[in-house]
């Protein structure tokens, strides 16, 4: 029956209109991004005063890689902080964004790929506070996170996703965070402070990238590997990757791109982000 289908009870009292959100794959880079005021962090300000207030943010990332996948279902999800060797500030910082049971489970309906499960332990994690709390400082938004099966190739996170294009018309924000070219172990650390500062391999498969998704070449971006000798570079692990294969999949045809935050930094590590729409 229709009154006992999870996606028709969160969706019945909404109208739905021609007006889609955008999808935003964000760079998330380092977590003192998410108390450091600088570029990258007043970008994300502008973003959370210039789309429309959303009813729920939805992000996927990089940080919360599982096997199977799982939605946050909690009513309060706790601010995870998952990294180490970072001033007490940061471990102070406190997120407290409500969750939405009920969207959680019209997530997971409209997944019909695999069975999605609904977790109670998980959280926001830093791919997710770090970013959206300077777009919505007031935590008054439901924030909600879709992991990553990490058992599975970049092919199976593309289909996976286009099931829930119907959230962008339902006034859910979905972003994926995680970074194009993440590669820790090479970062220049005197380099840090030098702006836009980036390997010759990094600056090569961030041009790739930006051309890629500038002509929606999607096929390209799911089969990275092939894209350059440099992407095994750029892409060690696909984890930091694919946030950005969840998001190119929820854009269609209609939905202009744009690029923000395009920068390279400490040589290894790129914060260039999309918006579609």
């Amino acid at each position: 029956m229709a009154s006992l289908n999870p996606f028709y009870n969160w969706t019945k009292s909404l109208n739905e209109e021609d007006f889609k959100h955008p999808v935003l794959f964000i760079g998330h880079g380092s977590p003192m991004n998410g108390i450091e005021d600088n570029e990258f962090s007043r970008t994300w300000r502008t973003f959370g005063k210039e789309i429309s207030k959303p009813k729920a943010v939805l992000v996927i990332s990089a940080h919360w890689l599982t096997r199977g996948t799982h939605i946050t279902a909690m009513p309060n999800p706790k601010t995870i902080h998952d990294f180490g060797g970072f001033p007490q500030q940061l471990f102070e910082v406190q997120y407290p964004a409500p969750g939405d049971p009920n969207l959680a489970a019209a997530t997971s309906q409209l997944i019909t790929s695999t069975d999605v499960g609904l977790d109670h332990d998980w959280g926001l994690d830093h791919g997710t506070w770090t970013v959206v709390r300077h777009m919505y400082p007031n935590a008054d938004i439901p924030v909600l996170q879709l992991s990553i099966d990490y058992n599975k190739p970049a092919q199976y996170h593309y289909d996976l996703a286009k099931q829930l294009q119907s959230l962008r018309k339902k006034g859910v924000l979905i972003i994926g965070s995680g970074n194009m070219v993440h590669n820790l172990r090479m970062i220049a650390w005197d380099k840090m402070q030098q702006d836009n500062y980036g390997f010759d391999w990094a600056i090569e498969m961030n041009t790739i990238f930006k051309e890629k998704l500038g002509n929606n070449d999607f096929k390209s971006l799911i089969e990275y590997e092939k894209l350059s000798s440099a992407a095994k570079l750029a892409i060690p692990t696909p984890d930091h990757y694919y946030p950005l294969i969840y998001a190119m999949a929820l854009q269609d045809n209609k939905d202009d791109v744009s690029f923000f935050n395009d920068k390279l930094v400490g040589g290894s590590l790129n914060m260039t982000s999309v918006k579609w729409g």
